[in-house]
């Protein structure tokens, strides 16, 4: 008997999933450089032209199925159930994230820490202090670490109604609250907010005649929604009768942009634009950039500071937990085991797999760790944390999409799910739908993909 939802404990942990770190640095950077609000309008086209046509699809794997995403697949393939029943082992790509995103999480809560006492006041120096931590302080970011991995696990222990939804009601909500503060404060006190709304909201639609800009959008509006492994399907498997599939989705999909859209706000009302680009893109965004500015507004630096980082925490922890579960219901299902059983097994390879990560970027032991650059032809070696990355968003995730899309649009009775959406969507509508994930999802994710892996070599 699968454990339920409510409603709303579905909609925030679906969002809980999908609003993650990328919405702190990813989105805003990408909206930022790539033509403002023409870029966020190009990101919503394609959310709801594509991707929310191959997260319905998950839904209906999960709502049919009704269990774990491996027994769903078999129990819905008419035939060939043994080989669908593998397809829904991409769930690992989730446990593959989950080892190393649970690192930089762990970096996040380090920082909280550091927020309360004197922070470094220039680039140079906050630059040397990330590095120093990440590169030479095994012991600050394993125990980070294992304070991430030991929250994470024992939310999922205690399971959908107790655990997973408890925390992202509490969460989501007090994410949102601190974003709000941080974005009153930026609109009244750091005098540069009109600099931030210019950067993200001012269009410039001649950035958008770009093929590879229009992919890069459609892979954050594929991967921004936490698709390809399994945990959409496992969260619609414990959804109430009666939920409305389509205003979920589309209550997910809001979320999800506006608290991108707010996080660009309150890190671009501090981040110096020159020359209409921010100082600095990615990680360095959030722990070198911003620290420093931080550093140089006194004691309501250290008070900023601290709550930029606990919405971080917040954001990470429930994407991080929604990685956990696919598998833990499988091995439950499966086995016959007890959630705690289940949980044990998973926490030791993610365990161990995170202790790689973090030893292929400490400096005395990154070497042992790190496939060489004469392996690869690189520059320079590339460490176990980046391998998994690479792997998991530009191999793994892709191929996860494209075959739960091609399972639900080929192999699926189509009136079985018009049945399923008819109380949501018209017939006309429904066609469309149909259409779009046989013919337009299948082409755009095999783009994506061969984008992310070219982009790479």
């Amino acid at each position: 008997m699968v454990e339920k939802f409510s409603k709303i404990g579905f909609i925030l942990a679906m969002a809980g999933s999908a609003v993650g770190l990328g919405n702190a640095w990813k989105f805003p950077t990408m909206v930022g450089n790539n033509g403002g609000s023409a870029f966020i309008l190009l990101y919503i086209i394609l959310t709801l032209g594509v991707a929310v046509v191959v997260f319905l699809a998950e839904l209906a794997i999960g709502r049919l199925g009704g269990t774990d995403i491996v027994n769903s697949l078999k129990n819905l393939a008419p035939k060939n159930k043994r080989a669908w029943g593998f397809a829904g082992f991409f769930m690992l790509t989730a446990i593959l994230i989950a080892s190393f995103y649970m690192i930089v999480i762990g970096w996040i809560l380090k920082y909280i820490f550091l927020s309360f006492g004197t922070l470094p006041s220039t680039a140079q120096e906050a630059g040397a202090m990330f590095g120093g931590l990440v590169e030479g302080d095994f012991l600050s970011v394993f125990i980070c670490f294992s304070i991430v991995f030991l929250t994470v696990f024992y939310v999922v222990s205690k399971g959908i109604k107790s655990g997973i939804e408890r925390l992202n009601i509490w969460m989501m909500p007090s994410l949102f609250v601190l974003l709000v503060g941080l974005l009153l404060y930026a609109i009244f006190a750091s005098g540069n907010f009109t600099q931030a709304l210019s950067f993200i909201f001012i269009p410039d639609f001649s950035k958008l005649l770009n093929a590879e800009l229009i992919l890069q959008a459609l892979g954050l509006a594929f991967f921004s929604m936490s698709m390809g492994v399994g945990t959409v399907a496992t969260y619609a498997a414990s959804l109430p009768d009666g939920t409305n599939l389509v205003k979920s989705t589309f209550s997910i999909v809001f979320i999800n942009i506006l608290i991108g859209i707010m996080m660009g706000l309150v890190v671009f009302s501090f981040i110096p634009i020159i020359d209409g680009q921010p100082a600095s893109e990615g990680a360095g965004l959030i722990f070198v950039s911003l620290t420093s500015l931080f550093a140089q507004m006194g004691i309501i630096g250290n008070i900023l500071a601290i709550a930029f980082f606990i919405s971080l925490l917040f954001a990470g922890i429930t994407s991080a937990v929604s990685m956990i579960e696919p598998f833990a219901l499988y091995l439950i299902h499966k086995f016959q085991l007890s959630r705690n059983s289940a949980i044990m097994i998973i926490g030791v390879f993610v365990y161990i797999l995170g202790t790689l990560c973090i030893l292929s970027y400490y400096g005395v032991t990154s070497s042992y760790f790190s496939i060489p650059a004469t392996a690869l032809g690189n520059e320079k070696p590339i460490a176990f944390f980046d391998v998994l990355d690479l792997l998991t968003s530009n191999i793994l995730m892709p191929l996860g999409a494209l075959t739960f899309s091609i399972f639900v649009g080929y192999i699926l009775k189509k009136e079985g799910l018009f049945t399923l959406f008819s109380g949501f969507m018209s017939r006309l509508w429904f066609e469309i739908w149909y259409f779009t994930l046989r013919y337009v999802a299948p082409l755009a994710i095999l783009s994506i993909g061969a984008y992310q892996i070219i982009s790479k070599i």
